[in-house]
């Protein structure tokens, strides 16, 4: 599984799945949000400014990505 850390308390699911690298663009994050095809946790989530909190996990196309916070 492969992690992003960030700075501060949350970041947006759209940003993440960009820091992740596994979208070049925030228009890229939007689509694949919006059509269905990310989960957070195990849910599928359709909101790209979903936020995003250390500890959570993101799922897309094959890949797992957790989220820790600078420092933990």
């Amino acid at each position: 599984m492969e992690t992003i850390t960030i700075r501060d308390d949350f970041i947006k699911l759209g940003q993440a799945l960009k820091l992740a690298g596994l979208v070049d663009s925030g228009v890229d994050a939007k689509v694949e949000i919006q059509e269905g095809y990310v989960k957070v946790n195990g849910e599928v989530e359709v909101q790209r400014g979903k936020k995003i909190h250390p500890g959570d996990i993101i799922e897309f196309n094959g890949h797992q990505v957790a989220c820790q916070k600078l420092g933990i």
